[in-house]
């Protein structure tokens, strides 16, 4: 079973290696691993054209894929990396399978609390609002609805893992557990 593996890995100053132990450890459970990153694209054109490249190739991956393990861990503030969260609803649209991780073992509505230095004023109907007046989802999942729900309505599972916060990228147990999980359910 070819797997995709998506998360902001990609962004990290040693991400060849994170990416190759990634693999390594989804090669240990039986599947092959298709990254983000695997293959050098050639440079040429404007950047924007370069980034439609790199999509392209990114999506070529994910079709070639059965399914995916994203790193939900929140990037460049409260969420997820855009990217992978994308690349989740890729997935979840084509009917892979999915699961995913994240490294934050607090709920998303808690991360944009904590943003809010604790702040978020209550309605009286139980809509939490942040400093901008804008309501903050609070359905006890670890990310956005859309993307646990894409996930686990499917019968993947979404991993919680309190990771040391200089470690928050490169713990991989919560995606060991994913990779566990997956091969019992897909192998």
């Amino acid at each position: 079973m070819k797997i995709y593996l998506a998360g902001p890995e990609v962004f990290l100053p040693d991400a060849k290696d994170v990416l190759r132990l990634k693999a390594d450890m989804a090669r240990g459970y039986g599947f092959e691993p298709l990254a983000p990153g695997d293959n050098q694209i050639e440079t040429s054109g404007t950047r924007r054209e370069m980034g439609y490249k790199i999509n392209g190739f990114d999506e070529a991956l994910m079709d070639a894929a059965d399914g995916i393990i994203a790193n939900l861990t929140p990037f460049r503030g409260p969420g997820a990396d855009p990217g992978t969260c994308y690349e989740v609803g890729y997935m979840c649209a084509k009917g892979k399978a999915a699961f995913a991780y994240t490294n934050d073992a607090r709920t998303y509505f808690e991360r944009v609390s904590d943003l809010n230095d604790g702040k978020l004023s209550d309605a009286s109907e139980g809509r939490f609002f942040d400093a901008e007046g804008l309501a903050v989802e609070n359905f006890d999942m670890a990310e956005n609805l859309m993307l646990v729900g894409g996930i686990e309505r499917r019968g993947g599972k979404v991993i919680t893992h309190a990771a040391a916060a200089d470690a928050r990228y490169t713990d991989l147990a919560a995606f060991e557990e994913c990779l566990r999980l997956m091969a019992q359910a897909h192998l």
